[in-house]
């Protein structure tokens, strides 16, 4: 007897083959319309934005390097002969080219005509790359990264007819700890200094007793602050002015810091705390302190609402390749001191 395939699967089955026909001749197509088609075009990498070139340039060969630091150093065009120099130390974590392009020193030095030193610290010396202030064989005179220091400067006198009696130093945070070592070793190298977020000379002789200073401050009255800076070069009297500068809400260095500084150099002025003149500009509190001359020996700016760092232009800011620890605060401190110490070519 012959079966009867019901309808409704001869249907489904015819219309299966119909759809596997479909199904071929669409694959047919798809690869005779993918020989034809154009091979498809990679697109092209994307660009790294280029890097602004820095103006430091590199020099090797200054002189004794116990400290094992890098040199640094920007001349503009046409520099005068008895130009001033100004010695810039960055902070922790930071490198030389991109301190100077946040705080805008080179674009000052073109401005007035004067030269900058930039020592650069390593990160075999410190893995943060911060300047050893707190080690005694780092920051003693004629030892370590101070004697390195040292060297650049003469090299730069040497090989820039600079004047020896127009040198300046600037220092950030560890680099304004630095700043201060190199101010209490050789105070008669230098026309003045400027410490922003520093820590006075001698406030720590090991790692363990720079975290507890950066915390807290150190605990020393004025007397025994000025004797730490005293015993640094065995100089008596005739230290350089200082400007300190410190943001209120500093939460890397605690401002407990500037005032330990301004005791520091108060006493090294035999000057009194009491004797402050004060000002309110801005976010700024400034307490200035002159001597018998009736010029600043000793000043002090903190700014309210400022975390650790340098107060630097807007458009600089802006600029900045990393812009941690730089802040737009209404006040530029390195055009501040610039005016300060009349850096401009004379």
């Amino acid at each position: 007897m012959r079966m009867k395939v019901p309808k409704l699967f001869t249907d489904a089955m015819s219309g299966r083959s119909k759809w596997q026909r479909d199904i071929s001749a669409w694959q047919r197509d798809m690869t005779s319309w993918m020989q034809d088609a154009p091979a498809p075009v990679a697109p092209a990498p994307l660009k790294k934005p280029r890097k602004k070139p820095g103006r430091l340039k590199q020099t090797n060969a200054f002189g004794n390097n116990p400290g094992d630091l890098t040199m640094l150093h920007y001349t503009p065009p046409k520099l005068a002969v008895g130009a001033a120099l100004v010695v810039v130390l960055h902070g922790c974590d930071q490198a030389a080219e991109d301190f100077d392009a946040a705080s805008g020193w080179s674009d000052l030095a073109n401005r007035d005509g004067f030269a900058l030193l930039y020592p650069e610290q390593k990160a075999g010396n410190n893995p943060n790359r911060c300047f050893n202030w707190f080690r005694p064989s780092a920051a003693s005179r004629d030892r370590g990264e101070v004697m390195s220091v040292r060297c650049m400067i003469d090299y730069m006198l040497e090989n820039h007819a600079l004047s020896n009696k127009r040198i300046h130093i600037f220092g950030l945070s560890a680099g304004g700890a630095m700043a201060a070592a190199l101010l209490a070793s050789y105070p008669d190298m230098f026309a003045g200094g400027a410490i922003v977020a520093g820590l006075p000379f001698g406030a720590a002789r090991d790692a363990m007793g720079a975290m507890s200073a950066m915390n807290s401050g150190a605990s020393k009255g004025p007397v025994e602050w000025g004797d730490l800076a005293r015993a640094a070069s065995d100089k008596k009297t005739g230290f350089p002015p200082l400007s300190i500068w410190h943001g209120v809400s500093d939460r890397v260095v605690s401002v407990a810091n500037a005032d330990g500084l301004a005791d520091q150099w108060l006493d090294l002025h035999d000057l009194d705390r009491s004797g402050a003149s004060e000002l309110k500009v801005g976010r700024q509190t400034i307490r200035q302190w002159s001597n018998a001359k009736g010029e600043v020996a000793v000043e002090q700016r903190l700014i309210d609402d400022m975390d650790h760092g340098l107060p630097v232009s807007a458009r600089n800011l802006l600029q900045a390749p990393d812009k941690r620890f730089f802040y737009d605060v209404g006040v530029d401190a390195a055009t501040v001191m610039a005016k300060r110490w009349q850096l401009a070519a004379k």
